[in-house]
């Protein structure tokens, strides 16, 4: 490459294409630079962190600071891997830390994390995927094979309730009313057929938003305190309006049944994240899902054991809860080409989804 095309690079460009957080601190650990990863990693915008000192962000007896004194005065770059760093700021992230000096800025440091679940956000999508796949054929086999029989028993206990006792009519009420929830169950499972075609269009996401913090507002979560944190230079979502309501609908829905009835919070953020590809089953290129999408409440986190589970159908900790809404989340962003995953610790449980702009975009 030549002196010329050398000088042509835009290397802030470049660092804000990484998926890593990079991070250039001075002598003082205040922040000089930080790219575009870095913003979501600490969820502020690069001019809120720039001339902030890193311990404001991050608790001062992170083994991260030892490993940024390691590396300026021995003047040599270090690694660590399997750091643990929490915060109510940033929530609890392992991530692999390397910190190397900048020659030519006195006492700068420039420091790279690079967060272990990744590879286990992307697997746990594939297997979303797959169990979008499941319900999908599990809805379609109780809509052919369950429904008529069921219409045969109810019309058959309605015959019966003609000939019966009036203190046997109790019974035939009883099965008619079970087969009618049964019926009921089934419907809301036809939401996953395969078989519908998605109408897509450039969506504003912040006005689906707002739409649905309003109807959370005047119903289930009237005793909630909502914050927004939105980027109003987001582009256009690549979705359906309707079914990306759903989606926020019921992820408000289950942080403001998990947030408490006192000082209950709900946060929900937009964001672009650069530089984050997918590889989708079937496809040759990796799909670009920069616009992200966040509900955070403040409630006591998923139990462990669910977690593996939590996009499964019928998965679900609430007495009456029927296990769906979240199957049918991940079946709907996964129809949209996107992503959903979540992160949960007591007091902070926070769900992603990461969506295609508008108009599609699928390059490498």
């Amino acid at each position: 490459m030549s002196r010329q095309a050398d000088a042509s690079l835009d290397f802030d460009s470049i660092l804000n294409a990484l998926p890593s957080v990079v991070v250039v601190v001075n002598g003082g650990t205040r922040v000089l630079y930080v790219n575009n990863a870095g913003e979501q990693f600490f969820g502020a915008s690069a001019k809120a962190l720039i001339g902030r000192r890193l311990d404001r962000l991050v608790p001062a007896d992170s083994p991260l600071f030892a490993l940024i004194a390691q590396a300026r005065d021995g003047n040599l770059s270090v690694s660590e891997y399997h750091v643990s760093l929490a915060s109510p700021r940033i929530g609890h992230h392992v991530v692999n830390v390397s910190a190397a000096p900048v020659p030519e800025v006195p006492d700068a440091i420039v420091v790279s994390m690079q967060e272990r679940s990744v590879a286990a956000k992307i697997d746990r999508q594939l297997t979303n995927r797959g169990v979008a796949r499941s319900v999908s054929a599990m809805a379609a086999m109780l809509a052919h094979e369950v429904k008529n029989p069921l219409s045969g028993i109810r019309g058959a206990a309605q015959l019966l309730e003609t000939t019966t006792r009036p203190e046997d009519r109790t019974l035939t009420r009883l099965i008619r009313d079970e087969a009618d929830r049964v019926c009921n169950l089934i419907d809301r499972m036809d939401v996953f057929s395969a078989n519908a075609s998605l109408q897509r269009e450039g969506i504003n996401i912040h006005e689906v938003l707002s739409r649905v913090r309003t109807l959370a507002e005047s119903g289930f979560g009237r005793h909630l305190h909502f914050t927004e944190g939105y980027d109003p230079s987001l582009p256009m979502v690549y979705g359906n309006r309707d079914q990306l309501i759903q989606v926020f609908l019921n992820l408000v829905k289950n942080a403001a049944e998990a947030a408490p009835v006192d000082g209950g919070e709900v946060a929900i953020a937009t964001s672009y994240w650069h530089g984050v590809r997918f590889a989708i089953s079937g496809r040759h290129t990796r799909v670009h899902l920069p616009l992200m999408v966040s509900v955070q409440d403040n409630g006591p986190g998923i139990p462990d054991d669910l977690k593996p589970h939590l996009f499964e159908p019928f998965i679900t900790s609430k007495a009456k809860g029927s296990g769906l809404g979240l199957a049918l989340v991940a079946k709907i962003v996964g129809d949209h080409g996107g992503v959903v995953e979540f992160e949960s610790e007591p007091k902070r449980t926070v769900f992603r989804v990461m969506l295609p702009v508008f108009p599609p975009s699928e390059e490498i």
